[in-house]
């Protein structure tokens, strides 16, 4: 594809976006983060998830919310939330040797911690695609969607984002990328328009190969 013929780095989210929604992974985190929240705020189940939600959509990540709101202790949040079982997940040999393939330098950067990050590629068997991983505490736990935390991200790795790819599940974390001159790539199973969004797929695999 012509629009991807400048680049060479190549900015990849984690969860839902290097393995598929329907391996289910990230639904017990957040069984974990709603638990996190009840014990910290009190109240029900209910009560807990909704907060938790509303901290999402407000804040960017449920833990910049805790954060803001309960001056919780950011490492012990990850550490916790994270610790879940892999089995869901299977190594994807195609996606690697695509992902392999692109020319430059390749990262994963996530809202998520970079142990966390490291466990997933390695049950997904990405661990050799790709040169750096950047989680959350890496953008001193500032999350995506804001313009600094991908700021900071950038300058520790050196990445021109005018030389760059953003391949991202949600689309308002791809905003501030095409505001840095990124290509952004819309990774899900329904495509939504956004004039931040500049290609979408569902198939990162595929996608990636017609980049070769």
């Amino acid at each position: 594809m012509p629009d991807f013929a400048h680049v060479r780095a190549w900015v990849f989210d984690l969860d839902n976006t290097l393995y598929p929604p329907a391996m289910r992974l990230f639904d017990q985190i957040e069984v974990r983060m709603t638990e996190f929240v009840r014990r910290t705020v009190g109240g029900t189940e209910a009560e807990a998830d909704r907060l938790r939600k509303a901290y999402w959509a407000q804040y960017g990540t449920t833990l910049a919310g805790l954060m803001r709101e309960h001056d919780v202790d950011a490492d012990a949040y990850l550490e916790e939330v994270h610790d879940i079982s892999f089995d869901a997940l299977a190594p994807d040999p195609y996606l690697a040797e695509c992902i392999k393939a692109l020319p430059g330098r390749r990262i994963v950067y996530t809202n998520g911690s970079a142990p966390y990050a490291a466990r997933v590629l390695e049950a997904r068997g990405l661990s050799a695609a790709f040169d750096a991983i950047y989680g959350v505490e890496h953008a001193g736990y500032a999350p995506k969607p804001e313009a600094g935390a991908f700021r900071r991200i950038f300058a520790r790795d050196g990445l021109d984002p005018r030389a760059a790819a953003m391949f991202e599940d949600d689309p308002r974390n791809l905003a501030a990328p095409h505001q840095m001159g990124m290509r952004t790539v819309h990774v899900a199973e329904t495509p939504v328009e956004a004039p931040h969004v500049q290609h979408f797929t569902d198939d990162l695999g595929a996608f990636l190969s017609r980049l070769r």
